[in-house]
């Protein structure tokens, strides 16, 4: 079984070597300390978001900080195929255990949708902390699958933003359930490939007309229809298997 991991400041690793220590603060100490109860002598990862991973033994361990001993320094390959999910914001936390579920899998990022058919409104205040809720779901579920990179939460898009930022992609699936093509037809390019994933009531047809119009591809994952928290995760699995697994 793999090192837990934790995060320290973005850059943290530049320039260590085997045998230098590296420091984890604030919440990510506090978590390693205070609720998982790690000292010293333990064995941890750290990395920095860059990539870079580093495996050493804890040296010492307060309240506020964790600092690490190096013992060995890897970094990850960038993969030629870029991942992004676009989730409609959902009820019931639904999107929220869409984002999860994605970034374990090893999602690269993540729009937040704010659907024509969305029941959930993402507006003043309530935007800002929502949108801190998923960034704090990435930074968890990174630590959790072991990743050395926090995937980026974007800002949150309406339907004719959403249409825009497809634009800029290399290959968007759009899942749909009256969609002919199969996911089983699509091949995974190299570069940027964006994944829509529509609200509990469906992705309405002008929606449709304009992510197409923006180089979306329908695409139906199968005879069945999952919810919002299962479809995205269920497509990025099957594409992320052709492509890097």
């Amino acid at each position: 079984m793999t090192s837990r991991l934790f995060f320290a400041a973005p850059g943290a690793l530049d320039g260590l070597v085997v045998g230098d220590t590296v420091a984890v603060a604030g919440d990510e100490a506090r978590h390693a300390v205070v609720v998982s109860r790690l000292g010293a002598g333990e064995a941890v990862q750290v990395a920095d978001g860059s990539g870079r991973v580093a495996e050493g033994e804890i040296v010492s361990a307060v309240r506020d900080q964790l600092t690490v001993q190096i013992a060995s320094l890897s970094e990850s390959d960038q993969p030629t195929t870029r991942f992004v999910l676009m989730q409609a914001l959902a009820k019931g936390g639904r999107d929220e255990q869409a984002v999860e579920a994605a970034v374990e899998l090893g999602v690269d990022a993540v729009i937040p949708w704010q659907a024509d058919r969305s029941i959930v409104q993402w507006r003043g205040d309530k935007a800002a902390k929502a949108h801190r809720k998923w960034e704090s779901l990435a930074l968890a579920a990174s630590k959790q699958s072991r990743r050395p990179t926090v995937p980026q939460v974007e800002p949150v898009v309406t339907s004719r933003g959403a249409a825009a930022r497809l634009q800029e992609a290399d290959a968007v699936v759009i899942l749909h359930e009256d969609a002919e093509a199969s996911i089983a037809e699509f091949d995974v390019p190299a570069g940027e490939i964006v994944v829509v994933v529509g609200p509990e009531g469906g992705i309405t047809p002008d929606e449709l007309t304009a992510f197409e119009g923006a180089g979306g591809c329908a695409i139906r994952l199968g005879p069945t229809v999952l919810r919002a928290s299962n479809a995205g995760p269920t497509a990025l699995a099957v594409l992320l298997a052709r492509s890097r697994w």
